[in-house]
Parts: structure tokens; sequence; C-alpha cells
């Protein structure tokens, strides 16, 4: 049996719907709803699981990842790896201390700066501390074993870094490599930092990218060059002269709760899938060996 990747969020940092936003017809159709964007991998020869960010919505999520997905497993993960220090992607370590669960040991894969972080600062020190969580520092362009089938690639990648660096990951498999990058400032200072996102592209056989805003002009009223991301309708424009089998590869992912590609049935989601790219589903697996997991 092979190891395979699920999506366990589509959403940015606050999932959809956000506190506050209480237009949003999810809080009425709890069908439109959606978690903050997270990876989950899962070996079925060892019954290991891991996670790619640990977010606001952990619980849910990891009930997704490990309830009755796999023969005889246990609720407890093998690990999990952050990208960076904005919230949505490492509030749910709450979860893991004396209060709720109480693990003992799990790694953490995280950066330098990361590290340094939790470290410093309350109330994450204290998991480190209580050896709820054992850091495992990973260094940038270096794969770092999950175990004998796996690896996962630091990349960095730039982004409103206040609190520690930002990451995208390559997931190495046996025969599938995936690339998750669900926060990037703009396209063109990857390039000036000498990695283009084509060659990482090239490189992978799936790419979840960060698609926060469908366009220039989502958010009425708001300066959005404070929040910068690049958007659906730049990216597709970036990538339209690649081959049409390097455009399939790309699922867009970390959607805003304004983003009007979330509804399939809109003429954003017409226009990604007409330019040949996809939107991130809760629940859909990458993998040789494809399951459900139940959603």
């Amino acid at each position: 049996m092979l190891p395979f990747l699920t999506v366990l969020g589509i959403a940015q940092d606050g999932g959809v719907p956000q506190a506050g936003g209480h237009w949003h017809p999810a809080w009425g159709d709890r069908s439109l709803r959606r978690h903050a964007a997270c990876l989950g991998i899962a070996d079925p020869a060892t019954n290991q699981r891991w996670m790619i960010e640990c977010t606001p919505d952990f619980r849910e999520q990891l009930h997704h990842l490990c309830a009755g997905s796999l023969p005889g497993g246990s609720p407890l993960l093998s690990g999990i790896a952050l990208t960076h220090a904005h919230i949505g992607h490492y509030a749910g370590l709450v979860h893991l201390g004396r209060e709720a669960m109480g693990v003992r040991g799990l790694p953490l894969l995280v950066m330098p700066r990361m590290a340094e972080f939790l470290k410093r600062n309350a109330p994450w020190e204290m998991l480190i501390q209580e050896r709820n969580v054992e850091l495992v520092v990973m260094k940038p362009n270096h794969a770092t074993p999950l175990n004998e089938r796996l690896s996962l690639t630091p990349i960095l990648v730039p982004h409103r870094d206040e609190y520690s660096e930002t990451v995208a990951f390559v997931i190495a498999g046996p025969q599938i490599r995936v690339l998750f990058l669900p926060d990037i400032d703009r396209w063109e200072l990857l390039d000036a930092w000498g990695t283009r996102i084509e060659e990482l592209l090239a490189s992978v056989d799936v790419a979840y990218l960060d698609a926060t805003f469908f366009d220039r002009n989502e958010l009425p009223g708001r300066n959005m060059t404070l929040v910068p991301h690049p958007t659906i309708t730049e990216s597709m424009e970036r990538f339209a002269k690649l081959p049409e089998t390097e455009r399939r590869k790309i699922r867009f992912i970390h959607l805003n709760h304004t983003n009007p590609a979330l509804d399939p049935n809109t003429a954003a989601r017409q226009a990604i899938a007409e330019a040949g790219y996809a939107v991130a589903e809760e629940g859909e697996v990458v993998g040789n060996d494809e399951r459900s997991l139940g959603y």
C-alpha cells in the first residue's frame, strides 16, 4: 500500500465563514463551511500520519485524518510540520498541551526562526518545556525524512515574516511529489530570490498554490497591498503559456472567505476550469493508492 496525501482544509487562516462575517451564507448552510488550509499525509504500510500546518480547525482535521482512515489506527499523529508563524498555520498547537491532548514528544518540524519564536513566547514555550513536542529544525532545500518512504523539503518563499521565515514544502513519496505553497507575497519576489515557480511545478506531480484572493477588486475599501498575495487571475496570467500538462498540476488553495472561487457555480470557478486549473477540495486524495477519508 502506497502513502497518500489528503486535503484537510482549503480556506485562508480564518476559515469559512470567518468570525464577524455575519453576511456569509455558510452560517446558514454548513455544506459551505471550509477549514483553514492544511494537508494530511498517511502511510498505510506503517500506520503513520502527519499534518502540514496546525490550524485553528485542528480538532476536526485530526479527526478526519485519523478516525478510521487506517486499520488499527492510533488517534495520535507521527508529526506536524509548520510553514510559518501566521495564526492560521500554528494556532492549533494549543490542543497538544496538558489542557487537551497532552501528547508526549510529538515531532514538530519547523524552520530555525519558527523554532526560536516558539521557544521564546507563551504559551508555546510550555509545549517545549513540558516535552509535549520535540522540535525538529529543518534546513532550506534539504529533505527531512518522515520515514523510509516519505520526506519533506522546505523552500524559503517571500511573505510577511514578522515572527518567522515562510516556507513551501515539497512532499516526496515513492512515486509522487507534491508542492504545498499556501502563502507568498508575489511570484516576482520569488524569482528575485532565485527560485522560479515554474521550475518547482516541473519537479512535482501536483501543486497546491496560494489563491487567497481571486482578483484585486475583492476587498472594497481595503488597501490590498497590505495583504499581499498573488491573485488567482494574476497566477493564471503568469502560467497561461505553460503546457496544459503543467497547468493541470495546479490546485488553488488558501482561499479567503470573500473569494468567489469557493463556489463551484460562479463565473470565477468556470474561468479557472476553462483555463486548465482546479480549486482544491476538502477530502481530495493524491496518491496511487487513492481512498476516501469519509468527508
